[in-house]
């Protein structure tokens, strides 16, 4: 395929958001390439327990529709999950009712039911079976996908977005879009996860006590997730170790095997939250464009490819 310089993109971040839009606008015949400060496994999407399922997000029709695309593609996905690290699993949303779930759920999940006493004893939960990707593998089979769609992928920091030698750069950096913009709506939320040995569980769960704290565990090939906090404003990436102890100690109050599970680790992620998603294009100077593509908290996996597939209709030269 002949492509003209017109075609170029440069995406800036290699998170989730970052590599999806990289390989949509790749597959649509642009000229591609990722800058990102970090490799794959060293982003905040990493470390991200990452079960589909709308997430603090706003705007909330929008979100919904971004949503709704990722799990058909999740769905696809999920046919080859050694490759694509996505799997289809069973488990409860806590403190859900599912006779008051909205339409657009419902609708696209026809399968949610109430839980039983025995599979969530703690209250109202619902039942569903829902996309839940292992982060881990699936983002280097995105870059290689990417890749293999004839994008570059280069380790490289940006101090400022006018830097960018392309005709069209997306904007992908998450919470570095607070610097590089500056938009200084953008914050941080902190996640911390515990990392255990499964104890031979094989539904996730995800549950909100009274005092509104939380607790979740997704079974991941060869572990346990266990989380998890939510802390606005906090910058440090360090584990702690007494919020170690809480999320383990609420997530045994939920399946008490989990109490004896040997600690293989802990991660910390911040999450890129801002008031609304910021998906929209910018015209610069010389006829270039700037599409950006960011704030999506803790739900940018689960709306990553409907968030692509808008940035890659943003990004189309005029």
């Amino acid at each position: 395929m002949n492509r003209a310089l017109g075609d170029e993109v440069v995406v800036v971040g290699g998170g989730v958001v970052g590599l999806t839009t990289a390989l949509v606008l790749a597959e649509r015949g642009r000229r591609v390439r990722v800058w990102s400060r970090d490799p794959v496994e060293g982003t905040t999407s990493a470390v991200a327990g990452a079960l589909w399922w709308p997430y603090h997000i706003e705007p909330v029709a929008l979100a919904r529709t971004w949503a709704l695309r990722s799990l058909d593609v999740y769905e696809e996905l999920a046919a080859r999950p050694e490759e694509t690290g996505v799997r289809m699993v069973e488990g409860v949303l806590g403190e859900a009712d599912p006779d008051e779930a909205d339409a657009w759920v419902t609708d696209r999940l026809p399968g949610l039911r109430a839980t039983t006493a025995e599979e969530y004893a703690a209250g109202t939960g619902t039942w569903a079976r829902l996309p839940l990707i292992d982060m881990p593998a699936h983002l280097p089979w995105l870059r290689d996908r990417f890749v293999a769609a004839g994008g570059t992928f280069e380790a490289r920091a940006v101090a400022d977005l006018a830097e960018v030698d392309a005709p069209v750069v997306v904007n992908c950096t998450g919470l570095a879009a607070r610097e590089l913009v500056p938009d200084p709506s953008v914050r941080p939320v902190r996640g911390q996860l515990v990392v255990v040995e499964n104890p031979g569980i094989r539904t996730f769960v995800v549950s909100t006590d009274a005092d509104g704290e939380m607790a979740y565990f997704f079974p991941q090939p060869g572990r346990l997730l266990l989380g998890g906090t939510a802390v606005e404003d906090d910058w440090s990436t360090e584990p702690d170790p007494a919020v170690a102890e809480a999320i383990v100690r609420r997530c045994a109050a939920l399946r008490p095997e989990i109490a004896g599970a040997r600690v293989l680790g802990h991660r910390v992620g911040l999450r890129p939250a801002r008031d609304t998603v910021r998906l929209e294009r910018e015209p610069l100077s010389g006829g270039r464009v700037l599409v950006h593509n960011y704030g999506h908290g803790g739900g940018g996996v689960t709306v990553a490819w409907g968030c692509a597939g808008v940035a890659a209709e943003l990004a189309a030269t005029p």
